[in-house]
């Protein structure tokens, strides 16, 4: 089962009551096990969690900290693409080169990587002392 079709399977479970904008995702570990998250939103808005970020917290609960590629699928009219801040989660547990498949429910694709989408990101890097 490709990431894409995982990620529109958990698409259908998103809780989007105020936007109605459902989203799906589905990350695969390094260890090849696909680990999937839909949008969960809340009353207080920014009490909503993204997809993304629902399958990378499903990643570490079962142990792995390592994402080899991730797909990301929304009803619309582009490609959707991560917020800022599960652009930022992404790249924590993700190379720069890891590919990113983002697509819409009518079939289109495109792919992408961590380091096209968030450029010059802030790391561990800044946060050693040499």
């Amino acid at each position: 089962m490709s990431l894409i079709h995982t990620a529109r399977q958990v698409r259908e479970n998103a809780h989007a009551p105020y936007s109605n904008f459902k989203v799906g995702a589905a990350v695969m570990a390094a260890s090849g096990t696909v680990y999937a998250g839909c949008n969960v939103e809340n009353v207080a808005y920014p009490e909503g969690t993204c997809a993304e970020a629902g399958a990378i917290a499903a990643m570490v609960a079962a142990g792995e900290t390592e994402i080899a590629e991730i797909a990301v699928i929304a009803d619309s009219p582009k490609p959707v693409s991560p917020c800022g801040g599960c652009r930022q989660k992404i790249a924590e547990f993700a190379k720069t080169d890891v590919v990113v498949t983002l697509a819409t429910t009518d079939g289109t694709v495109e792919k992408t990587t961590i380091s096209a989408l968030l450029p010059g990101s802030f790391d561990a890097d800044y946060m050693s002392r040499t």
